[in-house]
């Protein structure tokens, strides 16, 4: 993308004012996007972000600064305005860069560039006409499409030259359920680190599909009474609960300030015996997936809890620093603008050897989540609090008439140690997680878990 030669006189330039470690981070992200309302197509956007990132480090300080030119004038520029935040003794050493490729395990067949905007446009009819087809309840719906091409390179200091190109797709649909003056809204958004063809395994209609039944179904339902009670979550985007009460908490960023629950608990129990978290960055083409984070260090899979027991945090180069450990892989930003940090990537619950229907038969009287929606957490105390999209009363161990306006409060680390029953069928959901570094892709999952007893608040 920019030639090494300028690279390397760039780093020499972010060095000159005594900093230990410089780095350029070189961007150029392209991103599209149909939508689609009520049949009409609602607008088409094509946005390019090409820029620089250029950081340094002196011990345990950082300095970044950023801008949108290639030229070299601008860069060297923008390199010497970073390293005037430093006044030291020059850093004299010489750097040879070497080029250095991980291989890509994400393999794309069909690259979303190359399609026409016609048969993206005839996949979101296939989502609007099934969602709109479910049940005559169903008044509006809103769908899009939209693929990213991110291409980035990386120069180090420490002599790293690496490159990578992420591309994903992702379609949403949303359905709006009206009935005696209500509204209620479903909602389905797979995604994956993949080209079109993520749609030869799924199926447009089925995403429709999905997003009116969960619609319609909340549309007749009741409201749930508040209360602590034992709660089954279901697999795929029930994930969201140990990614924002547990996962941020265990990120570098949070731990090596002493702003995380779980600062200096390495090695001790934090979980049930029943829980095993990983983060891994490796999986193919997931929507998380990377092959070199935001620092260019290969992505892994990162065994943060195993067996209860707390095993790894999630780690960048500056707070590895500040801390003491090597970089796990998880440096990640949104654009050239934000300054990398530590950041989750594909983020699960491991299955474990409870049936399903044991789970579900184990409840007396309680709540099941079968889809969570957003929330809020509180990395330093681990408080949350986290919206049920879809739920249904247990009663007597099965599951019975669907409930509204259910959320689920409690602490992260109380969470852990009340998850007492894990399934076996993992499943995976995507999103967006924002944090200090900006916002970016990640999954969530987990199988079937039963959390013994938590705050459920109702009406």
């Amino acid at each position: 993308m920019i030639a090494s030669s300028v690279l390397k006189d760039v780093l020499h330039k972010a060095l000159s004012t005594g900093a230990d470690y410089a780095e350029v981070f070189v961007e150029r992200t392209k991103h599209k996007q149909i939508s689609m309302v009520d049949r009409k197509i609602g607008e088409i956007t094509d946005l390019t972000i090409a820029g620089v990132g250029i950081r340094i480090f002196k011990g345990t300080r950082s300095v970044c600064g950023s801008t949108s030119s290639w030229d070299p004038a601008d860069l060297l520029r923008c390199a010497g305005q970073v390293a005037d935040a430093l006044n030291d003794a020059p850093n004299l050493q010489t750097i040879h860069l070497h080029e250095r490729l991980f291989g890509d395990i994400h393999p794309i067949r069909i690259v979303p560039a190359t399609v026409e905007n016609s048969r993206k446009i005839e996949l979101l009819k296939e989502a609007e006409a099934a969602a709109r087809g479910f049940d005559p309840v169903i008044s509006q719906v809103a769908a899009r499409i939209m693929d990213f091409d991110h291409q980035i390179q990386l120069a180090t200091s420490e002599g790293l030259l690496t490159q990578d190109r992420q591309i994903r797709t992702r379609i949403v649909c949303s359905a709006i359920a009206s009935k005696n003056g209500e509204n209620q809204t479903g909602t389905c958004s797979p995604g994956r680190r993949m080209g079109l063809e993520m749609f030869d395994t799924i199926l447009p209609a089925d995403v429709g599909i999905r997003a009116a039944r969960q619609a319609v179904t909340m549309i007749d339902a009741g409201y749930i009474p508040a209360g602590k009670m034992p709660v089954a979550i279901e697999n795929g985007f029930g994930g969201v609960i140990f990614h924002e009460a547990c996962g941020h908490s265990l990120e570098a960023t949070s731990v090596a300030v002493g702003q995380s629950q779980f600062c200096g608990k390495l090695g001790q129990q934090i979980a049930n015996t029943k829980v095993t978290a990983i983060d891994d960055g490796t999986i193919p083409n997931a929507w998380g997936s990377i092959n070199v984070d935001d620092e260019g260090t290969p992505a892994r899979r990162n065994v943060l809890i195993e067996n209860g027991i707390l095993k790894s945090y999630m780690v960048d180069k500056l707070n590895g620093r500040r801390m003491g450990m090597a970089s796990t892989g998880n440096c990640r930003r949104e654009s050239y603008e934000f300054e990398p940090t530590s950041r989750m990537t594909n983020t699960f619950i491991a299955p474990g050897q409870d049936k399903n229907e044991d789970i579900i038969r184990s409840i007396e009287y309680g709540l099941y989540a079968k889809e969570m929606g957003g929330g809020s957490v509180n990395p330093i105390t681990g408080q949350f609090n986290f919206a049920v999209n879809e739920g249904y009363i247990i009663r007597n161990g099965e599951i019975c008439e669907p409930v509204r306006g259910a959320s689920l409060i409690g602490k992260g680390s109380d969470v852990l140690m009340d998850i007492d029953m894990v399934g076996s069928d993992l499943a995976t959901g995507q999103g967006m997680c924002g944090s200090s570094s900006g916002s970016i892709p990640v999954d969530v999952g987990q199988p079937l878990i039963r959390v013994s007893s938590i705050t459920v608040g109702g009406r």
